[in-house]
């Protein structure tokens, strides 16, 4: 089973950015899953933006937004998955899919390589919400969690700063 690295934060945080150039310093074949349904502009902006980020990084991209489990990695590679939340709101709304069933394909995906670096969004609260949004929040809350407890390691991004919240990073390489 390949190791599995949680970077955590809210929007903004640089935790794209960070996944990437950790994963790119791996020196192994790369796959960057984009699981992102561009469905308005601001997620069209949001795509380009991270193609030009990981540019000349040596990714080749998958875009799958459902069972990234099957995704054609390498067993010896290093994946970057970006992201946990597009990929539970995927599931949840598009596919009527459980977090348990979103839990599974990504520990189906670390079997199958020998790094996965999951992004994810953390730090939501439910407040003001309407009751779907609460429960897509709670939904992820409970999966970052369950993430977190099976990641070796995994890193917090505190303004644009990596902290690393539980294992160490020094052995990916």
């Amino acid at each position: 089973m390949g190791r599995l690295i949680l970077v955590a934060g809210p929007n903004g945080s640089g935790k794209s950015l960070f996944a990437e150039q950790l994963t790119a310093r791996t020196g192994r074949e790369r796959f960057y899953i984009a699981t992102m349904l561009p469905v308005t502009d601001d997620n069209l902006a949001r795509i380009e933006k991270h193609r030009r980020q990981r540019a000349g990084l040596g990714f080749e991209t998958l875009e799958l937004p459902f069972h990234i489990g099957s995704a054609p990695v390498s067993a010896d590679s290093a994946v970057l998955l970006e992201d946990i939340s597009n990929l539970l709101a995927n599931a949840l709304f598009e596919q009527s899919s459980t977090l348990a069933q979103v839990f599974d394909d990504i520990c189906l995906l670390q079997k199958r390589c020998r790094l996965l670096v999951a992004v994810t969004i953390a730090g939501l609260v439910p407040n003001g919400c309407d009751a779907e949004t609460a429960a897509y929040i709670g939904a992820l809350n409970a999966l970052n969690e369950r993430l977190f407890n099976r990641a070796d390691a995994a890193v917090r991004m505190e303004h644009r700063t990596p902290v690393v919240c539980k294992g160490e990073l020094l052995d990916v390489f």
